[in-house]
């Protein structure tokens, strides 16, 4: 049986697919394709190449978003992407999708034409690390002769590429829009967090229905998209909704194994 997993973008936030992975884990369920954006791309891609949810927390661990060695200079970012290529290199066989244990898709925008583009072959690491991209902070990534944005952007939750491959789906949505009041809104980037999160929220909603099981972590949304001070929290929050969401979903749960 072919089991898919969508795993959403989320910035920091995407630490909880780590948990959703150990959750996975312990449950015998075995995954053989995986569909992801920004984050959740990362995740993917890693738990693709054969790495165990402990590898691939220590990857976001010991990964420095912010180091000044990884300042954009003069590209249009803050942050250059392409200096993340050598920390993602040494987790893979080969930079190509071809060397990948399961079949991987990640998404991305094309900054210029401003269509969504699925990658699932050829090179692997800079569709990867365009996925991730997002716009302001992180620079656009070359990716043969396009350049290329979030995949967030235009899609968030990348389940259309699983339908016709995969028997059971599992999807994974860390961006959730929990309440809030105006005057918990104090700065400027906390409003630009909370437009970000309404416009996936928006996109990704109407996807759900064509998973099997959703596993959507609440209390996300104190957590910073930018923010890796709080790694075990929000792998913790990833592990313990995924376990309650496969617990609550019994039928389903035997129906995969």
């Amino acid at each position: 049986m072919n089991v898919g997993l969508v795993l959403s973008g989320g910035g920091a936030r995407g630490i909880a697919h780590i948990g959703v992975l150990k959750a996975l884990k312990e449950k015998d369920i075995t995954i053989t394709h995986v569909a992801g954006t920004s984050a959740g791309a990362i995740v993917g891609s890693l738990f693709s190449a054969g790495h165990s949810w402990d590898v691939i927390l220590d990857f976001f661990k010991n990964t420095s978003l912010f180091n000044y060695k990884k300042y954009a200079g003069f590209k249009p970012g803050f942050i250059d992407t392409e200096k993340f290529y050598n920390d993602l290199k040494p987790y893979f066989i080969k930079d190509d999708f071809s060397t990948l244990k399961n079949k991987l898709v990640v998404t991305a925008t094309d900054l210029m034409t401003g269509e969504l583009k699925f990658f699932n072959e050829g090179e692997l690491i800079k569709p990867i690390l365009a996925s991730a991209a997002v716009p302001g902070v992180f620079t656009p990534v070359k990716v043969g002769e396009n350049v290329y944005i979030d995949g967030g952007i235009l899609n968030n939750f990348p389940v259309k590429p699983l339908l016709n491959n995969c028997n059971k789906i599992i999807g994974v949505h860390v961006n959730p829009l929990e309440s809030t009041t105006f005057s918990e809104l104090k700065h400027s980037y906390q409003v630009v967090n909370r437009a970000f999160q309404i416009s996936l929220e928006n996109q990704s909603f109407s996807k759900f229905s064509k998973c099997d099981i959703i596993i959507a972590p609440e209390s996300l949304n104190k957590y910073g998209i930018f923010g890796l001070k709080n790694v075990e929290a929000i792998f913790n929050i990833g592990y313990e909704a995924a376990l309650k969401a496969l617990d609550k979903r019994d039928k389903k749960l035997s129906e995969i194994k």
